[in-house]
């Protein structure tokens, strides 16, 4: 081993402590970036794969009722490949030792069913056998929740019939990836299944023998889903047709697709901030260390070495560190990696996750951490290497120290020595201090992203849940029915107070945009589901005119006082215009509203609901869950509490796990930046402190002087961090902007205590380590320095 590359690791171990910090630094950095894109990579290629290979359609319509050789017609359409006709129903389940509703989508199985579309994949058991009307397969979460098994039973409410059915198998189907009960935002697999059963078994069982009321299609490569989705709507609309649409429309690829962007989003911006962060502190900590290291470089070129040589050596010293922060960043991005696909796979039901790192990431990862140190290595040596040897190896001249603008406004004589000499070396070094300054406010900033999360998913349950949506219970028919439902739920022991609702799906077109939704029709002065505007106030219902969301008025380009066209989706499919008459504010779903009576004027129909918001005692619960489960016109009940439960789920399982770890890798990153930024200056300065001992200052005084800059700046950098910390937090928000959920930027003072108090913690750990080295400094060996 050459004696140059001997004094690489007698370096690496004299300065092991900042080495380790910096390692931490990249390593959080790296590790970001690699768990967010090695998760997303891995989703993003199962639900590839999985389409490819169990040939999801791409085209979907769901219609009343139409006789079999439509499909013959339909399947000539030009760009279609295959046309698949089904029978699909929502039906009610019995389950044994369940006492809640559940429901179910229950759809026909071809007699090709393991080549068709859209096909299953078995977990366990087979597939119905051809006209056996007591034989199904269940989803597998389904299955799970209720820990049922081929050879299991329960019954279900068939038109009206109800009927005993025996699992046989249980499986996914990629039209099913995300299970969602029709209205709700979340998956609950303990109350809503997907089932599926022989088509004709199905098909007699709802009057559909011979005929169909669903549609799947598979375009040619190159087809225009748009003109094959035209032709369809043609011919379907006679026989009651919904309007089909495409795959990017489908419930379950839609909601996946959008989960997969906003994890897009995350892993360009959090791993772009922790890894600009890292970056720029890498620099700064890197090109300082080399520069304390001037009279080392120049005694290696008075040895002989030149300039390129010792530039090589530091930058192997940089490699290194950084080297090790992005080994140790790659190993806990690919296990954060794997654990956050993990719980993807729990909300998104994939038969496989073919999780592999691209080589690509780590070289992305290991390149910017190398370019950022190494970058501040050569301008420091290359600032060292350019004076003579002789001229290096003697010390810099003695800074020449003036009043500060602090002293100078007449507050000097309150100011002790020591203080002067801090606020003196601050305004002597502007561009040292600033940097400092800056590098921890970005620490500090940074653990406000992480935490920011936290305090949104409590505001939008408060507002969604606590302030909107106030019923206990809610109530769908199988079908719409007279308005005098209302008042048979009313009469039903232990409803305290019933509100109805009318939904109509339809698709609101401005101009050239346009956006498939559902119009719900509530009604006036309605306390259990209450319209809010964007100032979080209630909402008065106009009799006359549409309220939409403001997400909705974005996406569509309306204001208030705008027309729209109004595309109904169901019946004779009516095409009329509405005005605009105000945005309200949610936080989850995407809507438009109108008054129940308008509503039903505008489809010219009379009394007509959908279901109904329920206020229950909750001492009867179970004895109304009963009543409702023997109405054969309730489609499904969904529990207030529950939806909370489910979302509650959802977010500590997804979102809050960002949170956690991204605060984690930001306090790593905050006591990074200070401990080094102290070790730095207590090397820069030891000399000089030593002098002061020799003088007569004691340890106290020259522990103030050195701890006191680094407490002055950190003062100084908190209230920039937060700011900056508010900033990134609204950049955030901004792009995480879905049809699911859009998310506010809510922090509450707990968060800015967190944020501050974990640098003071820093700063003050960071302080006790540098002082037990100023208090072992070894005055004799510093003041040998060379004159």
């Amino acid at each position: 081993m050459r004696a140059i590359d001997r004094k690489l690791w007698r370096d690496l171990w004299h300065m092991r402590g900042q080495a380790i910090a910096i390692a931490l630094v990249v390593m959080c950095g790296v590790g970001t970036y690699v768990m967010f894109l090695s998760t997303l990579g891995a989703l993003r290629a199962t639900q590839d794969d999985y389409y490819r290979e169990y040939r999801f359609a791409e085209v979907f319509a769901t219609l009343k009722r139409a006789p079999e050789s439509l499909r013959a017609r339909l399947a000539a359409i030009p760009g279609v490949e295959r046309a698949e006709t089904r029978v699909v129903q929502q039906v009610r389940l019995d389950m044994p030792d369940f006492a809640e509703p559940v429901s179910a989508r229950m759809v026909s199985l071809a007699d090709d069913a393991p080549h068709g579309l859209n096909g299953l994949h078995l977990r366990e058991g087979r597939l119905p056998l051809p006209g056996r009307a007591d034989e199904v397969v269940i989803s597998t979460p389904f299955a799970k929740a209720h820990a049922l098994h081929p050879g299991g039973r329960f019954y279900a409410i068939l038109n009206g019939r109800r009927q005993a059915l025996t699992v046989v198998g249980t499986a996914l189907s990629p039209e099913f990836v995300q299970q969602l009960r029709p209205g709700s935002a979340f998956p609950d697999p303990k109350r809503y299944g997907v089932m599926w059963m022989g088509r004709k078994a199905l098909g007699q069982a709802y009057d559909l023998d011979g005929a169909f009321n669903d549609l799947a299609l598979s375009l040619r490569p190159g087809a225009n889903a748009q003109d094959v989705i035209d032709r369809v709507d043609a011919l379907i609309t006679p026989f009651g047709g919904l309007g089909a649409y495409a795959r990017k429309d489908q419930l379950s690829h839609r909601f996946l697709t959008q989960e997969l962007d906003q994890l897009g989003t995350l892993a360009t911006l959090f791993p772009t901030m922790f890894m600009g962060v890292a970056a720029f502190l890498l620099n700064v900590v890197i090109s300082r260390l080399v520069t304390m290291q001037r009279e080392q470089i120049a005694t290696l070129k008075a040895f002989g070495y030149g300039n390129g040589a010792v530039t090589a050596h530091y930058l192997k010293l940089v490699a290194v560190i950084a080297g090790s922060g992005v080994l140790g960043g790659t190993a806990l991005g690919v296990w954060l990696g794997h654990a956050l696909s993990g719980i993807y796979m729990e909300f998104y039901y994939f038969p496989w996750l073919r999780f592999s790192l691209q080589p690509a990431t780590v070289l992305e990862a290991a390149g910017a951490s190398l370019a950022a140190a190494g970058a501040g290595t050569i301008v420091a040596v290359w600032r060292a290497a350019r004076l003579s040897p002789a001229q290096a190896m003697r010390p810099e001249p003695p800074p020449r120290y003036r009043e500060t603008l602090v002293e100078k406004l007449g507050v000097k004589r309150w100011l002790s020595q020591p203080t002067r000499m801090i606020l003196r070396h601050i305004w002597r070094k502007p561009l040292k201090s600033a940097l400092t300054v800056l590098g921890i406010a970005l620490a500090c900033g940074i653990i406000l992203t992480g935490l920011f999360q936290r305090d949104t998913v409590g505001y939008m349950m408060n507002v969604h849940y606590g302030m909107a949506q106030r019923e206990d219970l809610s109530v769908a028919f199988t079908d719409p029915t007279t308005y005098r439902a209302r008042f048979d739920l009313a009469g039903l022991a232990g409803v305290e107070h019933v509100e109805a609702f009318r939904s109509v799906p339809v698709r609101l077109r401005h101009g050239h945009l346009d956006y498939r939704t559902t119009i719900r029709g509530i009604e006036p002065d309605g306390d259990l589901q209450r319209l809010l505007d964007t100032k979080l106030r209630p909402v008065t219902m106009p009799a006359d005119g549409i309220l939409m969301t403001d997400h909705l008025g974005k996406m569509l380009g309306v204001r208030a006082g705008d027309r729209i066209v109004i595309e109904v989706l169901e019946g004779n499919r009516p095409l009329r215009e509405a005005t605009v008459a105000g945005l309200v504010k949610e936080y989850l779903g995407v809507a438009a509203y109108m008054d129940l009576s308008a509503l039903n004027r505008f489809m010219h129909e009379g009394p007509t609901i959908s279901g109904a918001w329920l206020a229950v005692d909750h001492a009867r619960l179970q004895g109304l869950y009963a009543r409702l489960k023997g109405l054969p016109r309730v489609a499904g009940v969904a529990e207030r509490v529950q939806e909370i439960r489910n979302f509650n789920r959802l977010m500590d399982e997804t979102m809050l796990f960002f949170t956690y770890v991204s605060t984690v890798f930001a306090v790593i990153i905050a006591f990074g930046v200070i401990y080094n930024s102290a070790r730095i200056a207590l090397t820069e300065r030891g000399r000089e402190l030593a002098s002061l001992r020799v003088l007569g200052f004691t340890r106290g005084e020259i522990g103030y002087i050195l701890l006191g800059e680094l407490g002055v700046l950190t003062l100084a950098a908190i209230p920039l961090g937060l700011k900056l910390g508010e900033g990134m937090c609204y950049y955030i928000a901004q792009t995480m902007q879905t049809d699911l959920f859009r998310v506010p930027v809510v922090l509450v003072p707990q968060t800015y205590a967190f944020a501050v108090t974990v640098v003071l913690i820093s700063a003050l750990l960071s302080g006790l380590a540098v002082r037990r080295r100023l208090d072992r400094l070894d005055l004799i060996a510093v003041l040998k320095t060379p004159e």
